[in-house]
């Protein structure tokens, strides 16, 4: 059966200038005057102060300093949130706080996940024929392979790093992703902390450059430093000073990070393709304070106010250093420039189409030399909802730290507001609400709303207009769909859409479709089209059909391929669909432990066979319990998870026991979730609302000729924590 790694090579095989027409293959050539590399080097928790080229006195920055001096140095320069995770996604989505898909940093539950509605920028290179990596810290979740958050299925062909965000707190990890496998790392043979991730990350950049050195290139290189623990193999050159353990660990961290980037730009000169390379520098939040480190000593956020996780300018303003020799200008820019920018500035320098409902505007005017400036933002929008705090941090936000806060600047205003917990629909008047001038203000230390009434007032709707519940994407590039269930010998429909969400039109539309070997694919609608105006789709369909013998139970991977052209640049998207081939309907009575399933997902963890105990992996045997009263045979997930079984209409009826287990209630009495049965697409049963105190709920469900069978538990009162939710005794009666 084909794997997705065996699918990813040969989609990575077919993005090589060979197989593109012959326009593209000239354009991705070494020649002058082709589309630029890129790098972006994104550092975590490096604030604005602590770069020599930002007024760092204490911490040395030689490579970085220089590619400041040889380049731009950005003086306004935004991350899009206060902590890493909403930053991030909304970094590599071009969409603000209020519109991005992740938002917040997990509550103790599972990490924040992209979709396949969420276009990153690598998604956009792509598809004009970059070869794609994504090297260090991903963020999001979960920590499994061929799911719509993995890097490869948001655009990067190449991942070498973290998928999750806690799992990258550890510089001497066990394991790290390549692709879709988990690789174990070797310990070190004396004793020692085993590979410190940093000396791989940068030498898996390095190799990449160099694989790609006669091609177009797009390196997303997140290292972990200098987020806490100050963990380092050694302190260098700070190991004398009078400072402690943790502020010299932090010191040769960012040292560290700066031989990072200069390792990756002597790769680039030794090549000979650092003329043909943009280099973007920059941090997904102002500096941290954990760990016993102290930004004071290194007057990390300079003259502003505020650390990692508030939304004062310390929290969010960020270096940006940008380093293309012979292109960009040497110089200092006071554009007010956010991370969001970063996706539409690729595409137009990629020659890329953008998706058109993006908060970012492109920044290409700054770096390429083109006539006229860069467009300027009417107003930049933060939110901040997060569980941790620190000292200093609480103490800037005056006591506020762990409340809802949400930011607006417009021109030289910026306003700041607190609400009273973490409620963003409580009225205005119950918020508290900040405004400065930053123009005469920088550090934000006074406060001077009520001297401006009309301006908190408009400023407030603007707070207001930002957030959006749900924010509905245009399609953009290829979507596939695919059913979940596939028959061997039974036909199925697959469809799939080519929109163009873009602000220009495309030529010659094209959608076609690959299935694994064996299979039959018939067309039984056009896969061309002329032009596709902006917000217009070609939609086709196929018949696909899996062989009638000799097909295994597994999960097999559908492509989509969509070509058009934009501005006459050939550009390519690809979508991915998996359908599965069930195993054996079961032929007599038996436990739902006991039964393979046709696919499962857990918010955290792996679903566990016959245990109530989250901290432990499947199988393990544990049985479960509900205030005291022990059932053998079950399954323990933690919201929001959906186990999906094959009856094969064999079935009659599935009795259990629901609820939040005792493990659960035993770490707190905070968890609440909800439990469903359905059957082939229908609602069978809703438990409505389990929490430890109203204890387990009883199912006895007619699954009569039930062909697919989905248990299904959601979060039901807005937090993930301590929501393990167990199915004992699930018993399906058969016949």
């Amino acid at each position: 059966m084909p794997s997705r790694r065996q699918f990813l090579a040969g989609s990575a095989a077919a993005l090589g200038t060979a197989t593109l027409p012959a326009a593209a293959a000239e354009a991705a050539g070494s020649l002058p005057g082709r589309r630029p590399n890129i790098v972006v080097l994104l550092a975590d928790d490096l604030g604005s102060g602590d770069l020599g080229s930002y007024g760092q006195q204490l911490i040395r920055t030689p490579r970085l300093d220089r590619l400041a001096a040889e380049g731009t140095r950005f003086t306004q320069a935004y991350s899009a949130a206060a902590v890493c995770a909403p930053s991030r996604a909304s970094l590599l989505t071009g969409l603000h706080g209020g519109h991005a898909p992740v938002r917040e940093n997990p509550f103790g539950g599972p990490q924040g996940s992209l979709g396949d509605d969420d276009t990153t920028f690598a998604e956009v290179l792509r598809a004009r024929g970059y070869r794609t990596a994504c090297i260090g810290k991903w963020g999001f979740g979960p920590e499994e392979p061929d799911q719509p958050s993995h890097p490869n299925r948001r655009g990067f062909e190449e991942f070498y790093g973290y998928i999750t965000h806690g799992h990258a707190h550890q510089y001497f990890p066990a394991y790290l992703w390549h692709n879709d496998e988990r690789v174990d790392l070797p310990e070190n043979a004396d004793g020692g902390k085993g590979t410190y991730v940093v000396d791989l990350i940068e030498q898996r950049a390095n190799d990449f450059i160099t694989a790609h050195a006669d091609e177009p290139f797009l390196l997303y290189l997140t290292p972990n430093i200098p987020h806490a623990p100050s963990d380092i193999p050694g302190t260098g050159e700070y190991a004398d000073q009078p400072w402690s353990a943790a502020d010299k660990g932090h010191a040769a961290q960012i040292t560290r990070l700066d031989t990072l980037a200069g390792s990756v730009v002597d790769t680039l000169r030794r090549l000979g393709i650092d003329r043909h390379t943009l280099l973007l520098v920059t941090s997904d939040n102002g500096p941290h304070e954990e760990g016993g480190v102290d930004p004071d000593l290194f007057d990390a956020n300079g003259p502003l106010k505020g650390y990692k996780r508030n939304l004062y300018e310390g929290g969010v303003r960020v270096p940006l250093l940008a380093w293309w020799p012979g292109t960009v200008t040497p110089g200092v820019s006071d554009r007010i420039t956010p991370s969001t920018d970063l996706l539409p500035t690729l595409a137009e320098l990629a020659g890329a189409p953008a998706p058109r409902d993006i908060d970012g505007l492109s920044a290409a005017a700054l770096l390429a030399r083109r006539p006229g400036a860069a467009p300027d933002h009417d107003h930049l929008y933060w939110y901040r909802n997060d569980p941790g705090s620190t000292a200093r941090a609480k103490a800037a936000d005056k006591g506020r730290i762990n409340t809802l806060a949400e930011a607006v600047r417009r021109d030289r205003w910026k306003a700041v507001r607190f609400a009273p917990a973490r409620d963003r629909s409580v009225p205005d008047e119950q918020w508290q609400f900040e405004l400065y001038d930053l123009g005469t203000d920088p550090g934000e230390t006074t406060d001077v709303h009520a001297d401006h009434p009309g301006l908190t007032r408009e400023l407030t709707a603007l707070l207001r207009a930002a957030w959006a519940e749900s924010y509905d994407r245009e399609g953009f590039g290829v979507r596939l769909t695919v059913p979940e269930l596939a028959l061997p010998g039974e036909t199925f429909t697959a469809t799939a859409a080519l929109t163009n969400a873009s602000a220009r039109p495309w030529e010659r539309a094209r959608l076609a479709l690959t299935v694994p070997d064996g299979w039959r694919v018939r067309p039984v609608a056009p896969g061309r089209a002329g032009d596709l105006a902006p917000g217009e789709a070609l939609e086709t369909a196929w018949r696909v059909t899996p062989p009638a013998l000799g097909t295994p139970a597994g999960r097999w991977t559908l492509r989509a391929e969509g070509s058009a052209a934009y501005g006459r640049r050939p550009v390519r998207f690809e979508s991915w669909g998996t359908v599965a081939t069930p195993p054996p309907a079961p032929t007599a009575d038996t436990y739902l432990s006991d039964l393979p399933w046709l696919s499962a997902t857990n918010g955290w963890g792996p679903v566990e066979l016959d245990t109530s105990n989250g901290k432990k992996p499947a199988g393990d045997g544990t049985p479960i319990s509900f205030g005291g009263v022990t059932y053998a045979k079950g399954l323990g997930v933690h919201a929001h998870s959906e186990i999906v079984y094959h009856l094969g209409g064999n079935a009659s009826r599935l009795t259990a026991v629901v609820g939040i287990d005792d493990f659960s209630a035993r770490q707190s009495a905070a968890g609440g979730t909800s439990a469903e049965v359905w059957g082939d697409g229908v609602r069978l049963y809703d438990s409505g609302l389990l929490t430890a105190a109203g204890g387990p709920r009883p199912v006895d469900v007619d699954v009569t000729g039930v062909r697919l069978l989905r248990l299904v538990v959601r979060n039901a009162n807005d937090s993930t924590s301590y929501d393990h939710t167990s199915w004992a005794a699930a018993h399906l009666r058969v016949g």
